[in-house]
Formats: C-alpha cells, sequence, structure tokens
C-alpha cells in the first residue's frame, strides 16, 4: 500500500511509502495507474533507484521510446540525459508536452534528479484538462473541429541553427516530418477531454488562422496559473507525468550551477 497526498493546486500528488526499487503487485501497479491517470503528475522522493529499475518501472507502463536528439546512458539507450550548465545551457525554454511531433506522441515520461543544483532547477506543470474545463460552451464547439500541425523542425530550430546542426540531426527530421493533432483530444483512461496545443512543437493551427489568433489564445488560456504546480526538485527525486494531458517546462534558472536529469518516455 502506499499513500497519495494531492497537492493544492489542480493537479498533482506525491505518493509516499513505495520504494521503486523494488518490484510491487499487479494490484499496487493499478493502482499506480489510476493515480496518474486522476492526478496527472506524480511525485515521488528519497528514490536511489539504479538504471535496471528505471526501465522496470517504465516497462511496466508500456513499451519505451528513445529520443531523436539526446545523449543516452551506455548501455540504457532508453534513458535520455538531460544535463545542462552555463557551459551547455538548456534550449527548452517553452511550454511543452513530449514528443507531439510523432503521430503517437509518449504516455508519459519517468525523469529523476540526479544531480540538482543548490538553487533553482524547479519544473513547472500545468493541466490540460482543468483548462479545456473553463472554456466557454462555445469555445469549445470551435475547437472540436480543428487540428493543429506539430513539428520536429519546429521546436528544435535553434539546434538546427547551430553550425552543424541540420547535418546532426538529419536522421531525426528524415524521421519526424510534421504531423496533425486534433486541437481537442480525450484522454484514454479518464475519458476527460484535453486541449492538445504546445508552443514549442504546435506550429499552426490548419486552415483559417492567418495570424494565429487562435493558437495565441489558446498558449495565453493553458499558461495560466491557476493550472498550474512548480515542483522543487532534490537529489533522487522523481517526476512522473502523463504527457496526454498535462504540459511542463523547466525553469532554467540555475546558472552556473549543473543539473542533471536522466528520463526514460514511454509509448501510447
Amino acid at each position: 500500500m502506499f499513500e497519495i497526498k494531492k497537492t493544492q493546486s489542480c493537479l498533482g500528488a506525491y505518493i509516499e511509502g513505495l520504494d521503486l526499487s523494488k518490484s510491487f503487485s499487479e494490484k499496487t501497479l493499478g493502482e499506480l495507474k489510476n493515480a496518474l491517470s486522476d492526478n496527472e503528475v506524480l511525485f515521488f522522493r528519497n528514490q536511489n533507484i539504479t538504471h535496471d529499475d528505471h526501465k522496470r518501472l517504465a516497462s511496466a507502463f508500456g513499451l519505451m521510446q528513445s529520443h531523436p536528439a539526446y545523449p543516452t546512458i551506455d548501455g540504457f539507450p532508453e534513458i535520455t540525459i538531460l544535463e545542462n550548465d552555463e557551459e551547455n545551457p538548456s534550449k527548452i525554454e517553452e511550454w511543452h508536452t513530449d514528443m507531439t511531433f510523432k503521430k503517437n506522441p509518449p504516455l508519459g515520461s519517468i525523469l529523476i534528479g540526479k544531480i540538482i543544483p543548490e538553487t533553482g532547477g524547479d519544473t513547472m506543470f500545468s493541466s490540460l484538462s482543468k483548462a479545456y474545463d473553463d472554456l466557454s460552451h462555445e469555445w469549445k464547439e470551435r475547437l472540436e473541429e480543428m487540428n493543429a500541425i506539430h513539428s520536429f523542425e519546429f521546436g528544435f530550430k535553434e539546434s538546427l541553427e547551430e553550425e552543424g546542426g541540420r547535418e546532426r540531426l538529419a536522421d531525426a527530421l528524415k524521421e519526424n516530418p510534421p504531423v496533425s493533432h486534433p486541437v481537442i483530444k480525450r484522454h484514454p483512461v479518464t475519458g476527460r477531454k484535453v486541449i492538445y496545443v504546445n508552443r514549442l512543437f504546435t506550429s499552426h493551427i490548419e486552415g483559417d488562422d492567418t495570424e494565429g489568433s487562435i493558437l495565441n489564445f489558446l498558449f495565453d488560456h493553458i499558461h495560466q496559473e491557476k493550472y498550474q504546480y512548480r515542483f522543487s526538485w532534490e537529489n533522487n527525486s522523481i517526476a512522473f507525468w502523463d504527457n496526454r494531458s498535462v504540459l511542463h517546462k523547466p525553469v532554467n534558472d540555475y546558472w552556473p550551477q549543473l543539473r542533471r536529469m536522466e528520463r526514460i518516455t514511454i509509448e501510447p
């Protein structure tokens, strides 16, 4: 058994009494899956897990994806390294949902803090389901028929503009052409509807939005503080977010300190 302690925000819960370095029963796994869908992001403290543990936990939820643009752990191609400091600052500054440039974006991501700066380096989360709930009836009806384009090239434009960037990411560009997703999606487990756009990867809405006014309205709406929760990292803390219903954003305020994270992304 474990405890679920909800945050004071509209999303997120802390899981206590569960050691992720150990295997757990199908009953516990089912409860954890339900907690993820219900709370949209789960937080764990003091989880000194190995790479094998990390992989085993993720595999209980589904197959694991690799990322086309980031380095990985030797012997563990599923574990992406996110390491940044003054010499290698993060280029991800925008609110986003992971890898929406794919036809079938991930179910979720399990991120563990390995080296946490003394100050700064938090991660922000925002609920796309609560944002949808607050739309007017007129907006809900209008958006229901719309699709938006999500693009690897759009999201990684800074990396592509670097010297040799297009050559380094040539395969990723070829393998990830722009894709179209409905602006309003329904969560496959809870049935809740979500606003499925993000500032990092969504380049435009198809059809009648030439000035981007609808997309900008949606960005302003989903980024409101009332939908957010800010998570402060500690070494061996874990955040496990439901990529189908939340945005997230790193707070890059820790230079010149080092921040190293390790992530596994799970297929839908």
